[in-house]
């Protein structure tokens, strides 16, 4: 039993103690699971009704303050708004696992960064292999992305027969890769520059960089100078998710208090709730003294807690269960009734998006791991074997949600959009079940 280092406080029994990439990884399985709904719902609306699916997500929606106006479509806002906030909590997510995660130490990160590399390479030149030459050739991006939320959601189906380091080496290897897309989107997919504008969010960079010099640790600012952010990278011409990665670079990854001042103050806030006769109760916080020594503690907790872990906690929710279901609603309509169907399966769009993921992911993914391993010796991690990799890589060709926002920004063609997605879902259904069939057989049940 262990005991709270606290005086005049009874013995706690500390029962079980998650640790906040657990309950990320816990919340984004979660997530991935309503966006498997989400985008079956999307599936069966768009083919039950297309006109009112299409019609409804491509209305228009206005805002409007003063002489400042923006009219896009609802996919529109949720595609460059809303999705904002989901690469603002990749960018987070980047920050914290370089500063204390898997990306720390060079020796943990490098195979989950060399895996994202062969998982970003490969499937390109498959892709490329069946499209170099045409004008569908730029959704090269397409079939590079892992859709983290999906992949852990399906890894959660297995979650009592794989150790856990293989979640730690997809996520870890999921957050290089979604940098990796991110990078891709600014650079490749940006087909005009509005140079005004760049200039103007150098000059919002500069500001987040001079308050998070001088540890302002209130969020406000950060949201304020975001969104000026948001705005001058929308009007750039440079996609504007990419403000939310920039921005999550910026948000202070120390809190103001330390570790030592955390203690002692809460030991003295805990002093104060004493309890004559051994027991408070609930109806003892009637008492002023007790309230007000509550009430600190809680102050002390928000001041010991980064901004960083502050955003993180209270954004994973939204956006895994909010946000991406909403992107799967408005983008995975795939109208099937439209399609000829064994046309599309055959088109070079589908194959090369399909076979990138179901074969370049997997393959770039363990190839460059078992050579980066090798070669430079570095270890799996502690109950992880080469069957776990496998199935792990196969996993990865899960695609969804990033590769529908790149193939979005890919083609002005719509059946290529139309067929870009129906490989998507094709080679992420198919990595999906052989992925959950590799791990299923790969070892015994954990005894708990």
């Amino acid at each position: 039993m262990a005991t709270v280092p606290f005086p005049l406080v009874r013995p706690l029994k500390i029962l079980f103690l998650i640790s906040p990439y657990q309950q990320f990884l816990k919340k984004i399985a979660t997530g991935g699971v309503l966006l498997m709904g989400s985008a079956l719902v999307a599936l069966i609306w768009a083919n039950l009704s297309p006109s009112s699916y299409h019609h409804f997500w491509h209305t228009d929606l206005t805002f409007s303050l003063g002489p400042l106006s923006i009219s896009k479509s609802v996919q529109h806002w949720i595609d460059e708004a809303l999705m904002t906030l989901f690469f603002f909590t990749v960018g987070l997510e980047i920050k914290r696992e370089i500063l204390i995660g898997e990306l720390a130490q060079l020796r943990r990160a490098i195979l989950p960064v060399a895996a994202a590399a062969g998982g970003m390479i490969f499937p390109a030149l498959i892709y490329l292999f069946f499209n170099s030459g045409s004008e569908a050739s730029t959704g090269w991006g397409i079939p590079m992305a892992t859709d983290i939320a999906f992949a852990l959601a399906v890894l959660s189906f297995v979650d009592k027969r794989i150790p856990f380091g293989i979640k730690i080496f997809l996520s870890a290897l999921a957050i290089v890769d979604d940098l990796g897309a991110v990078l891709v989107i600014a650079i490749f997919y940006t087909k005009t520059i509005y140079w005004q504008y760049l200039f103007a969010s150098l000059g919002f960079l500069l500001a987040l960089g001079i308050i998070n010099y001088l540890k302002i640790n209130k969020t406000l600012p950060y949201a304020l100078l975001g969104v000026g952010m948001w705005f001058v990278i929308l009007g750039s011409g440079v996609h504007a998710t990419v403000a939310g990665v920039l921005v999550a670079f910026f948000i202070p990854a120390r809190g103001r208090y330390n570790t030592d001042n955390f203690i002692e103050k809460v030991q003295t806030y805990v002093a104060k709730i004493e309890c004559p006769d051994g027991t408070c109760g609930h109806t003892r916080l009637v008492d002023q003294t007790h309230l007000n020594a509550v009430q600190a503690i809680e102050v002390a907790c928000h001041n010991t807690m980064t901004p960083l872990q502050r955003l993180e906690h209270s954004l994973n929710s939204w956006v895994a269960l909010l946000i991406l279901p909403l992107f799967a609603l408005a983008n995975a309509g795939v109208v099937l009734g439209g399609l000829d169907v064994k046309a599309a399966f055959t088109h070079p769009v589908t194959v090369g998006v399909a076979l990138g993921l179901l074969i370049g992911k997997p393959v770039g993914i363990f190839v460059f791991t078992f050579l980066t391993s090798k070669i430079l010796r570095a270890p799996l991690s502690k109950g992880v074997t080469w069957i776990h990799i496998g199935g792990a890589s196969i996993l990865a060709g899960i695609g969804f949600t990033m590769s529908i926002f790149i193939g979005g920004l890919s083609f002005t063609n719509p059946e290529y959009i139309e067929l870009s997605k129906f490989g998507i879902i094709s080679g992420s259904l198919i990595s999906g079940g052989l992925g959950l069939a590799v791990l299923y057989f790969s070892g015994q049940p954990k005894v708990e």
